[in-house]
């Protein structure tokens, strides 16, 4: 079996623009994003950490670290999967976000699954 498909971590995101919880006349854009992880590889693999770099739309980054997603290291068997959801702060309307998971599979290979930009938008009001 290929090395590749040995350790493949799938990701998919999905977002939503918070309105209640954001204050465009103070600059603050609140979104939330769920995230579904899930284990396409062949072996066993935990989440251990994040690296999240988050862009706003005059290009201002703030990185994020840290151990686990939402207080969890999930530990994924082939074909299992975690989602969770989480939110970020912004001071323009539209941003991005990418990032990768620092992962270690059960036979102590550590890998990087790479999370892909996505695109968190203020949706267009409607008068």
């Amino acid at each position: 079996m290929a090395e590749g498909t040995k350790y493949h971590i799938s990701i998919t995101v999905n977002t939503a623009y918070l309105a209640e919880q954001s204050d465009p006349a103070s600059d603050r854009y609140v979104f939330a994003y769920t995230i579904s992880i899930a284990n396409t590889g062949t072996v066993a693999a935990q989440l251990i950490s994040r690296h999240w770099v988050i862009t706003d739309a005059e290009n201002i980054t703030q990185e994020v670290k840290g151990l686990g997603v939402v207080g969890e290291q999930p530990l994924l068997q082939p074909g299992e999967s975690f989602e969770y959801t989480s939110g970020t702060a912004m001071a323009t309307p539209v941003g991005t976000m990418h990032g990768s998971y620092q992962m270690v599979a059960e036979d102590g290979i550590k890998f990087e699954a790479e999370i892909p930009k996505f695109t968190l938008s203020m949706p267009r009001v409607l008068h």
